[in-house]
Order: structure tokens, then sequence, then C-alpha cells
């Protein structure tokens, strides 16, 4: 039981520095012919940045932005409840707190990233492609899931 607690409380840090590796770099697509990426935040072209991502509407742009910020907030917020749940809780309760703090988390990556996969894949065509933020995004998306059903299930012995 303890291996299986300190396997998830591993797999929930590393999905939190996944989170904000994803929202704060800027690579969720990146050229395939020249040195460019496009983020959440800026636009990169050979090595200089600007702010203005000409290829975003201002409204779908801030509302991923802004679910991408509430995940990260509800992943933090899941682990330290959980941390928490682990000491004060008795034995044989489960930790549905942290569950359904994790499955909110959850909804907030699939709803920011569903809305800028439905506005931004396919951005010109195919001189653009999926970058590593975006790749990161998803799978933060399946662990968060996989961890708040754990939650939701696992039962403190």
């Amino acid at each position: 039981m303890l291996v299986l607690l300190a396997g998830i409380f591993v797999v929930h840090i590393a999905t939190v520095i996944m989170l904000f590796v994803s929202t704060i770099a800027n690579v969720w697509l990146a050229s395939s012919t020249a040195d460019a990426s496009v983020g959440l935040w800026k636009n990169c072209t050979n090595g200089s940045c600007s702010d203005s991502l000409s290829y975003a509407s201002e409204d779908a742009l801030k509302t991923v932005q802004a679910f991408m910020i509430l995940s990260i907030i509800f992943c933090v917020i899941a682990l330290l409840v959980f941390v928490f749940q682990l000491f004060t809780m008795e034995k044989g309760n489960r930790f549905f707190l942290s569950g359904a703090t994790t499955l909110v988390c959850w909804l907030c990556i699939l709803v920011g990233v569903s809305i800028y996969t439905s506005r931004y894949a396919n951005h010109d065509g195919t001189l653009y492609h999926h970058g590593y933020s975006y790749i990161l995004a998803w799978i933060c998306f399946c662990f968060s899931f996989i961890i708040g059903v754990l939650y939701l299930v696992l039962r403190k012995k």
C-alpha cells in the first residue's frame, strides 16, 4: 500500500511539473520548415519572440490560457489535499476530496486543450505540427484522469 501511495504521489508531482512546462513553454505548434514555434503566450521566430499571436482569436486563446492556469492550480491543490488527507484521515476512508479536485483539474485540461485543438490544430496547413507542449498537455490529461480515479477508489489502510 505504501508503494502504491508513493507511486501515485510521484506521478502526481510529475503531472504538476509537466503542466507547468506545457503551459509556460511556447511550443504548442512548431514549424516544419523554419525555426519558428507558437505557444499560448508568444510567437517565436528565429530566436526572437513577440507577444502578438496573429493566428489566434483573442477570446479563444484567453480561454485556453485560463483553463490551463486553472488546471495547474487544481493540480497543485489536489496534491496538497492528498498530503493533508494522508496524514490526517482515519484508516479505512477514501481520498474523495483529492480525487474530486484532480478530476476538476482533468476537466480543465480537457476543455483547454480541446479548444486549442479545435481552433488552432490546422494552423497554416502542413507548415506546422504539434509541439511538445501540446503533447505534454495531453499526457497530463491522461495522468490526471488516472490519478483522480485512483484517488477515488483508494482506501487508507
